[in-house]
């Protein structure tokens, strides 16, 4: 895909690696960057300092409708919709039977319906709009690009909820690649391991650096843009389809954190 046609949807577009992503397809030339993120203050600080190219929306990915509005909005400001990286995601740890009993519902519940249920969302808003657009070469029409973890492969104890919205993705991710080619719509996912985003500014410096210290090379967190050039490789490289790419430093995780 030609970076300068692109116009992506960004969901946790306000910090961390959908903030790193847009950041850097703007400064490739992209059409334009659809923002979808729950930090209102931050995105619109964002949109005052990115320009018209950024069009934020504050969007709980969670709520189909807010999706499908702010989609629409965006094909209609910049003509169409490309791409989507689905960033947006929560955590909230628990075991099954903890210290206070079994794992709430509600816990569960919640973490499916931000990571699973809203890069759904997300992508059949933005692939609705993809078919309807122009070709490109081969017959492109658009590329979606779902964020899991490594947790989906070595899940931790504690990450139940977090393991299995993740594995979902990753299960996702051949299904929609066989289905969406006859559109022209490329889909792929990334497994991210340990990057230096807002989220690991709560973690105890012990667990990060337990994870630099299982990561194979290089021994460090990795940082928002190299995520962002590996977004940049996949949208460009057509030959990319149907898979899912753990990007990580060679990092495998140990059982639990603080027990490698």
């Amino acid at each position: 895909m030609d970076i300068s046609r692109t116009v992506a949807v960004i969901t946790g577009a306000a910090s961390g690696l959908g903030e790193a992503t847009a950041r850097h397809l703007l400064g490739l030339g992209a059409r334009g960057i659809v923002a979808l993120d729950v930090d209102a203050e931050r995105g619109a600080a964002l949109a005052d300092e990115l320009g018209d190219r950024y069009l934020y929306s504050n969007v709980d990915v969670s709520d189909e409708h807010a999706v499908d509005v702010a989609v629409a909005q965006g094909a209609h400001a910049f003509n169409g919709i490309t791409a989507v990286v689905a960033a947006a995601g929560i955590a909230a740890p628990g075991k099954l039977l903890g210290q206070r009993g079994p794992l709430p519902m509600e816990r569960f519940d919640a973490v499916m319906k931000v990571n699973v249920y809203g890069t759904v969302h997300v992508m059949r808003a933005a692939a609705a709009q993809m078919v309807a657009g122009e070709p490109g070469p081969d017959g492109e029409r658009g590329v979606l690009i779902a964020v899991a973890s490594g947790a989906a492969f070595e899940g931790q104890v504690g990450q139940v909820a977090y393991s299995a919205s993740k594995g979902a993705l990753v299960a996702m991710t051949l299904p929609l690649a066989r289905e969406l080619a006859e559109h022209g719509i490329r889909v792929m996912t990334i497994a991210p391991g340990a990057f230096d985003t807002p989220i690991y500014e709560t973690i105890p410096p012990a667990v990060k650096e337990e994870m630099v210290d299982v990561t194979l090379f290089p021994k460090r967190l990795g940082a928002g843009v190299e995520f962002a050039m590996f977004v940049e490789e996949l949208l460009r490289n057509r030959l990319h389809n149907g898979r899912t790419y753990r990007f990580d430093g060679g990092v495998y995780l140990p059982v639990a954190p603080g027990r490698s």
